[in-house]
């Protein structure tokens, strides 16, 4: 492919061009200089069928290749498919819109109502270049690289690039001098370290910028303190600050106007007193959490953390509590996404609970923890522990998330366990079941995401983290420390 081919398509280029170039570029239309010309490969739409509209100004091109093989895949109840049927219904809908036809290309600003603004150029005719003797021309990905080295040669003003989830497609796309990106429009952040963490360490200075003109008072057994200063207009609602020092200050945003804020003190769940079913805190972010998970007015709790950290012993011990001794919730329901880590062991004997139950293994070994917990130092030994087990699992039901659509819970408190397996879609679907009086907890750690093709940063689980912050009725913490056992602690940190 000739080197002017390739550095016109090259999205760096700041090469000074040459007159004959400058006279190509001024021969476009007004307006066109600025656009890009991305070709959608069929995974980037059977990922996001809404990817169509993602692209802003730029324009976009479909090979009739990328068509074939969304038709291929269009059968079938897996989420691939559901997206596949999406991704046509769409296409469908754009090119119905248009009154003059399709080979000028067909405006998305009337079908994407304003999201985008480019053109939609559907493959209108056969393309025959040349492919390199290593590409053998009958497979699909090469076809659709043999139309973006068409465009890159037709239009040599603009940067034609290739968007695809597929890394050995964009390698290829690479090898030939092409441009290639993945499709980065369903990533909530590119730096997972920027997630929002719940919490903030207060610096040593704070009550000293941030006392002139404080208001402190009680009301039951809480301190509020209204705050002004530079770092109130910061904090989000229900975001936690703490401080170390002599006296130790802990406490969760309340309230937050403009750049004032009402600081509300913590319940200490750290003390044998304030207990939940025989469970206490053992570090700062599990008592945020117990403050979140106990608290009747946030509905919605999500817990980051790596493994051994608490989650699912916490949610647990408050949701027993806040079922059995304070009935404010009817019954506990546990769900989980069954992906396996390793090969699958195949199909599963029983009722909906029992095909769940190989997959709730972390419920059994908190159960056990919870039941002695509560047995300790109580009445009636063996025989008490086992009727309160037995009581526990009367109330807990265990449900797959393959019958969720359409169902709405009433007064239940919700359990989603391993929620970083879930696509941002899915994790809509569960929220959304949420009936009156429902709490939803949602448990996860973003480092152990076993579905293919999510990311630390696609996750659901970052997704809802990130759009629920600052909202009066949810919150999130990131547990920090492990507390299973040293050989766990050493082996996260080291492996």
């Amino acid at each position: 492919m000739p080197a002017t081919t390739t550095a016109a398509i090259t999205e760096a280029d700041a090469a000074p061009r040459s007159p004959a170039r400058r006279r190509r570029k001024s021969a476009t239309p007004p307006g066109s200089e600025a656009k890009k010309l991305f070709i959608l490969d069929t995974n980037v739409l059977m990922h996001d069928p809404t990817s169509l509209y993602r692209f802003e100004e730029h324009d976009l091109y479909v090979p009739i290749m990328t068509l074939e093989e969304l038709d291929n895949n269009k059968k079938g109840t897996t989420e691939v498919a559901r997206n596949t049927r999406q991704a046509s219904r769409m296409l469908d809908e754009i090119v119905c819109s248009s009154p003059t036809g399709i080979e000028a290309g067909i405006a998305l600003d009337g079908p994407s109502r304003g999201q985008a603004t480019g053109h939609l150029y559907l493959q209108t005719e056969a393309i025959d270049v040349a492919l390199p003797p290593a590409l053998p021309t009958a497979r699909g990905d090469n076809q659709i690289l043999a139309v973006l080295m068409h465009l890159a040669r037709r239009h040599p003003e603009r940067p034609v690039i290739l968007v695809s989830k597929d890394i050995n497609m964009r390698i290829k796309a690479r090898a030939l001098g092409l441009a290639a990106q993945d499709y980065f429009n369903d990533k909530v952040l590119e730096d997972t370290d920027l997630l929002y963490s719940g919490s903030v360490e207060l610096p040593p200075d704070f009550w000293e910028t941030h006392g002139r003109g404080m208001k402190s008072w009680k009301e039951e057994s809480r301190t509020y303190y209204g705050l002004t200063g530079p770092l109130a207009s910061t904090l989000l609602v229900n975001e936690f600050v703490w401080q170390d020092g002599p006296t130790p200050f802990q406490a969760w945003v309340k309230e937050r106007d403009g750049a004032g804020v009402v600081l509300e003190t913590l319940i200490d769940y750290s003390h044998q007193k304030n207990n939940v079913w025989g469970i206490t805190a053992r570090n700062r972010e599990q008592n945020f959490a117990l403050n979140l998970l106990m608290n009747p007015e946030i509905d919605f709790v999500t817990l980051l953390g790596q493994a051994g950290t608490g989650k699912t012993l916490l949610t647990l011990a408050s949701a027993i509590t806040q079922v059995l001794d304070i009935k404010r919730y009817g019954e506990i329901i546990m769900t989980r996404v069954t992906v396996p880590v390793g090969e699958d062991i195949g199909f599963l004997p029983g009722t909906e609970e029992e095909k769940m139950a190989p997959w709730m293994g972390a419920l059994e070994d908190n159960l056990d923890v919870l039941t002695g917990a509560a047995g300790e130092g109580g009445e009636g030994g063996d025989w008490g522990r086992a009727a309160t087990r037995d009581l526990i699992r009367s109330r807990i039901k265990i449900k797959s998330l393959n019958f969720m659509r359409g169902r709405t819970f009433l007064n239940k408190f919700l359990i989603i366990d391993e929620a970083q397996n879930l696509t941002p879609k899915q994790m809509k679907t569960l929220i959304t079941r949420a009936g009156p009086g429902t709490k939803v907890i949602c448990l996860g750690n973003i480092a152990q995401i076993d579905t293919p093709y999510l990311t630390e940063g696609s996750s659901g689980l970052t997704f809802v983290v990130d759009r629920f912050k600052g909202w009066a009725h949810s919150g999130h913490i990131t547990l920090q420390r492990g507390e299973r056992s040293r050989l766990a602690d050493y082996a996260a940190e080291v492996l």
